[in-house]
């Protein structure tokens, strides 16, 4: 297998043992090198970064659990090392020739990447679709396929220098991760480095004036092109909606008369109860451009759409009970994606189950936009005091229930909301924060909220 080999004869520290430090350290054995693993506990041969000579190693793959203040960091940057993220290391390595699309956002990041999946699909392409879902983003990128499409957080962006990719795309930056970043400000900085080094086309919403100025002031490669997307009419070198039609004004050959049709809103009906939402339309358009940046042609964006499935924790519904409906939404570790969640939904009908790790999140603005649909919140979590306080100063009117951490926390919270809930309401997990306070991951904390709502008896 013919891939580029950076690392071959070097010694590379691997910062962690998870699946990005796994995939790191087997990658570079198989490729000639050396790996040496070491873990924030020392979980890995029992060593931390201080019982290592820094000064043997040649280059860092930095996991995304190491944040650039952590000590192992900085020891690595006051020695002089290069340090690569997973998705650095993965483009380091990956089989020449074969183009990268990437997809990154506060909200929508994993929709759209299986949405790319989906249609490139459809085109007859065979694509590994990777990131923080399906094959690890290291191994996707040395297998032999035609495109590559990576879900990518920011704090796999931080450290990445070279990776160039045809197309990429930010949904959103909102506020999150802050307590890895350090700031709002340098979240956002490294959201935007998705745009750098791009070939072809720059995705972003075109009524996001922040996204916006992301990709003019970007770094791309000679005839890289911006391009918009729209809920409205798009003009040239946008993609957007006319009378319920998704139409590509930005890759179509004479784009500035003609537009291509590309599949309908209601190709994306069978997703949800109801009427399509706004976001859902959104990462359908995202999708579809980095799709077309690729050559894929308009007729597989609908047939792809058609096809296409929800990833499981995502508004998923679970369960009607005694005129209640119970709905996972646990993959809404941010207050971007709780108002995603809530879109839509009538006053006062939905109970509200939230709290987890807050990553240095602040909730004011998302309790004012939600408070006037919530009947009554569940908070569950080791730290509810950021939801706590954010509910009691902007919606003091709304019943809060606090449940205490212990085995079961999901049982207890589930049958709290049940009680709060009258029928024609919907109980909603969307807890806004990270899940690892309390369950391994958002889909152990969604799979243990399906088990307490499948446990409950109907009402004699």
């Amino acid at each position: 297998m013919t891939v580029l080999n950076p690392v071959e004869g070097r010694r590379v520290l691997v910062l962690g043992v998870g699946i990005a430090g796994t995939s790191a350290a087997e990658v570079t054995r198989e490729l000639g090198g050396i790996a040496v693993t070491v873990d924030a506990n020392g979980a890995a041969d029992h060593r931390d970064v201080s019982e290592v000579d820094l000064s043997t190693f040649d280059v860092v793959m930095a996991s995304p659990g190491f944040a650039p203040h952590s000590d192992a960091v900085r020891a690595c940057e006051a020695a002089g090392l290069e340090i690569w993220s997973e998705m650095e290391f993965a483009w380091r390595v990956r089989r020449p020739g074969i183009p990268w699309v990437m997809v990154t956002g506060t909200n929508g990041k994993t929709t759209t990447t299986q949405m790319v999946g989906a249609i490139a699909r459809a085109g007859g392409l065979d694509v590994r679709v990777c990131g923080n879902m399906g094959i690890p983003v290291i191994h996707a990128a040395r297998e032999e396929s035609d495109l590559v499409a990576v879900e990518i957080a920011s704090l796999q962006l931080h450290f990445a220098h070279t990776i160039s990719p045809h197309a990429a795309v930010c949904l959103n930056a909102d506020d999150d991760h802050t307590d890895w970043h350090g700031s709002l400000e340098a979240y956002r900085a490294d959201k935007a480095k998705v745009y750098q080094h791009v070939q072809v086309a720059c995705v972003y919403p075109a009524a996001d004036a922040l996204v916006e100025s992301m990709v003019a002031e970007a770094e791309v490669v000679e005839g890289a092109r911006a391009v918009g997307i729209t809920l409205g009419s798009p003009a040239p070198s946008q993609l957007g909606l006319v009378e319920g039609l998704l139409v590509d004004r930005a890759f179509h050959p004479d784009r500035h008369r003609q537009a291509a049709e590309l599949g309908e809103v209601d190709d994306l009906a069978h997703l949800v109860a109801g009427d399509v939402p706004p976001y859902l339309v959104t990462n359908a358009l995202a999708a579809a451009a980095l799709c077309r940046a690729v050559g894929v042609a308009p007729e597989a964006v609908r047939d792809g759409l058609r096809s296409f499935r929800l990833d499981h924790h995502r508004t998923a519904w679970v369960r009607d009970l005694d005129g209640v409906a119970y709905v996972d939404d646990s993959k809404a570790t941010n207050a971007h994606a709780v108002q995603a969640a809530f879109g839509g939904r009538a006053d006062r009908s939905v109970v509200w189950i939230a709290g987890g790790l807050a990553k240095g999140q602040e909730f004011s603005a998302l309790v004012e936009d939600v408070a006037g649909r919530v009947r009554a919140a569940v908070l569950i979590g080791v730290d509810q005091e950021p939801l706590a306080t954010a509910l009691a100063t902007h919606a003091s009117d709304i019943p809060v229930v606090s449940v205490p951490p212990g085995e079961d926390v999901m049982q207890r919270a589930v049958a709290a909301a049940r009680g709060l809930a009258e029928p024609g309401d919907t109980v909603l997990l969307s807890p806004a924060c990270a899940s690892m306070d309390q369950f391994r991951s958002y889909a152990d904390r969604g799979e243990a909220f399906t088990r307490a709502v499948e446990a409950m008896d109907r009402e004699e």
